[in-house]
């Protein structure tokens, strides 16, 4: 299925993708660490995911460690604003300080396919620029492929 991104104002960024699963499978391969590790990282960057910590509720946090050759060499952490199973979560990126984008994740579930919504609401334009830029923004695409093909190996159940 394709990826959509399209940039909605100066400050806002929106990802589409369908997927062939249910929206409770498709929330929990967001919020099971071990599930999450399994697609997260786009093969094509040569890193892993070298620690997950998710604790996805309502004022939770997460904290994800990147790793290449074996040495993290970067942090990707926040706070859960709003977390609502199969349909919404909400989250701050705090990494880079105080003015990272807010990340807001909706699953709407129909007839057994569902449709992602991921909107990233930058600080300011510039914000948004130089995630574009830097190609921060770009690595969406391939993880929602990778995403696709882990919810094809997990079917209707989760473990």
């Amino acid at each position: 299925m394709e990826t959509t991104a399209e940039r909605k104002s100066d400050r806002e960024l929106v990802v589409e993708r369908s997927f062939n699963a249910p929206a409770r499978i498709v929330f929990e391969a967001w919020t099971n660490p071990e599930l999450f590790k399994r697609w997260w990282v786009p093969k094509s960057m040569g890193m892993t995911l070298e620690s997950c910590e998710i604790d996805a509720r309502t004022g939770g946090g997460y904290r994800l460690a990147f790793a290449h050759e074996g040495k993290v060499i970067f942090e990707a952490f926040g706070k859960y604003l709003e977390v609502t199973p199969y349909s919404r979560l909400v989250w701050t990126n705090e990494e880079e300080g105080e003015a990272g984008q807010v990340t807001t994740v909706t699953f709407e579930e129909r007839g057994g396919q569902t449709l992602l919504i991921v909107n990233d609401l930058y600080p300011s334009k510039e914000a948004l620029d130089g995630a574009i830029d830097s190609a921060a923004t770009g690595a969406l695409p391939e993880q929602l492929e990778q995403l696709d093909e882990l919810l094809a190996t997990l079917g209707t159940s989760v473990a």
